[in-house]
């Protein structure tokens, strides 16, 4: 058997983050040879994945990352919130964002099947098995999703309580507002707006708040009726619309105001043209 030297085990270790008795074992198995002690491992840690696959991931943690053409959102799942709180499960979300912003994948079934370039005889999704087989619990890749930069947006991104809601925001006319587009990601954090504006709320979400709206209105004029309800969908629009929504640091004005103060002091029109709202788990 190869002499296996504690330098050997703590390379071995550093490589793979797996315990020091693992190992140690999977290098004499090896007989002492690093490369295949590491393909064993990572064998061995797609069975140990395959088994945890059923385990439920209710915590998690989303991260952003960017390139200069790319802005990349991802969401990871646990089954604990003390994983999610370890370093090697934050590291791991670092290093799926910056391979999405890097690779702009086109979907999620897509990225998972693609090679992780810092390990290329690794899949994206072995890769996730490697990382289950060493925190011992189901990790799970939700969502990803791209955003282009462009000459003429500004991506303003937001992450709160510590990962668990994630917010951008595009603007565009400019690409120089990342800070306002910022400011405006932290509202939608706090506001939780669900359309970008009236014009994308679907028609049937509409007919149901108009039917609300008559059912509570018993013994009114037609003409009546209709003013009633129309400020009620109005009402709506102003609750969950970004675009309507009260200005958190600023209540006298709403969102598509502050917008269009900027443009006025620039000299130059802009323009509140997307946004996203991650939570963990939604």
């Amino acid at each position: 058997m190869a002499n296996v030297t504690p330098a050997m085990i703590k390379e071995l270790r550093d490589r793979t983050g797996i315990g020091m008795g693992k190992c140690k074992e999977a290098l004499e198995e090896a007989k002492g040879d690093m490369e295949l002690a590491i393909a064993n491992l990572r064998k061995a840690g797609m069975a140990s994945a395959i088994k945890k696959e059923g385990r439920e991931t209710k915590e998690g943690m989303i991260g952003t990352a960017e390139t200069a053409q790319t802005v990349a959102v991802v969401e990871v799942n646990a089954e604990t919130d003390f994983v999610v709180k370890n370093e090697l499960f934050k590291k791991f979300l670092e290093s799926i964002a910056q391979e999405a912003a890097k690779t702009n994948p086109a979907s999620l079934e897509a990225f998972l099947k693609q090679s992780y370039s810092k390990e290329p005889g690794l899949t994206i999704d072995q890769y996730r098995a490697t990382i289950v087989q060493t925190i011992g619990e189901n990790i799970q890749i939700r969502r990803v999703l791209t955003l282009k930069k462009t000459s003429d947006k500004s991506l303003g991104i937001y992450s709160h309580l510590g990962g668990k809601i994630v917010t951008i925001v595009e603007i565009t006319g400019s690409n120089k507002e990342e800070a306002l587009a910022k400011d405006i990601a932290m509202h939608t954090a706090a506001a939780a707006p669900e359309y970008l504006s009236p014009e994308k709320v679907p028609q049937d979400i509409i007919n149901n708040e108009k039917d609300i709206a008559r059912s509570q209105i018993q013994g009114k004029p037609a003409n009546i009726i209709d003013k009633i309800v129309d400020g009620k969908i109005n009402a709506f629009y102003d609750a969950v619309t970004l675009a309507r929504q009260k200005y958190i640091r600023d209540d006298t004005i709403t969102i598509t105001d502050l917008i269009n103060k900027r443009a006025k002091d620039i000299g130059k029109p802009l323009t509140l043209t997307h946004f996203i709202r991650w939570s963990v788990g939604q």
